[in-house]
C-alpha cells in the first residue's frame, strides 16, 4: 500500500517535532503493510511554510534513518498546498513541491468551512496548465457534507479526490462518515490516505478504511485506492 497524504517529516509543520517520533510512526505504517508513504508537509498556508529544498533535504535525512533502522519503507517528496493566486507559477518554477516532486499532480487543501468562489475555475486553470489537483480530505469540508454532488462538479473539471482513513472507518465522526461513503458510492474517491500527524492522533493505517471502502466498492476497487491509484500518479501517471 501507498500512503499518499501523510506529515512524517519532523520539524516542517504540525507534524512529528522529533525524529524519533518521524521514524516510529513510519514503524507504525509499515507494519500496516504500507511500502510508500508521500509526505506532504503543509505549505503555503499562512502558517507553515515549509520549502522545497527543506522537504527534500528532510526526506532523504529520514529515508536514511528508516534504513538504519532497518524499516521497510520509501519516503517520497510531496507538499499539502493551500490553495492561492499564482500556484501555477509555484508549481512551474518548483517553489512548491508536487507528489513525487513529478510537476504534475498537487495535493491542495480547502477550507473546511467553507469552498471559495471560484475553486472551479481555480481547477480548471491548473488543469490546462498540465497539473492535476488532488483535493485533500474532501469529506472533512462542511460545504461538501452539505452538498457532496459539488465533489462530482469539480472531478468533472479534472479534480481528483483522497479522503481519510479514519473518516471511512468512522473514526473521524458521523459526518466524515456519511460524506466519505457517499463520495465512495459514487465512485468520486481516488485515494483513501491516513493524513497522519503523530502518535496522539490519527494513525497511519489504511488496512481497515480498505476493509470498509471494500463493503461499498468491492475489495478490487478498495485495494485501488491504496495501490494502484497511488502508484500512477507517483510515476506522474493519470487515473480515472
Amino acid at each position: 500500500m501507498i500512503d499518499t497524504h501523510a506529515h512524517v517529516l519532523p520539524f516542517l509543520d504540525d507534524g512529528p517535532q522529533t525524529i524519533e517520533e518521524a521514524v516510529e510512526l513510519c514503524k507504525i505504517a509499515a507494519n500496516d503493510g504500507i511500502k510508500k508513504i508521500v509526505a506532504t508537509p503543509h505549505s503555503k498556508d499562512g502558517v507553515y511554510e515549509a520549502k522545497s529544498d527543506e522537504i527534500l533535504k528532510t526526506v532523504d535525512a529520514l529515508n536514511l534513518k528508516l534504513k538504519e533502522n532497518q524499516i521497510d519503507i520509501e519516503i517520497l517528496p510531496g507538499a499539502e498546498i493551500h490553495i492561492h493566486e499564482g500556484l501555477v507559477e509555484s508549481v512551474k518554477s518548483g517553489e512548491v513541491l508536487t507528489i513525487n516532486n513529478g510537476g504534475k499532480f498537487i495535493l491542495f487543501e480547502l477550507p473546511f468551512v467553507f469552498v471559495p468562489p471560484g475553486t472551479d475555475k481555480f481547477i480548471f486553470n491548473l488543469k490546462v496548465n498540465g497539473i492535476i489537483p488532488i483535493i485533500a480530505h474532501a469529506e472533512r469540508i462542511s460545504t461538501f457534507q452539505k452538498n457532496p454532488e459539488l465533489v462530482s462538479q469539480l472531478v468533472n473539471i479534472g479534480a481528483r479526490v483522497q479522503v481519510n482513513a479514519p473518516s471511512v472507518t468512522g473514526q473521524a465522526g458521523p459526518r466524515e462518515r456519511k460524506c466519505a461513503e457517499w463520495l465512495l458510492r459514487n465512485r468520486l474517491v481516488h485515494f483513501i490516505a491516513s493524513d497522519v500527524h503523530s502518535l496522539a492522533g490519527r494513525p497511519p493505517i489504511l488496512s481497515k478504511a480498505v476493509e470498509c471502502a471494500a463493503n461499498i466498492v468491492g475489495e478490487k476497487e478498495a485495494r485501488a485506492l491504496v495501490c494502484h491509484n497511488p502508484e500512477q500518479i507517483i510515476n506522474g501517471l493519470d487515473i480515472q
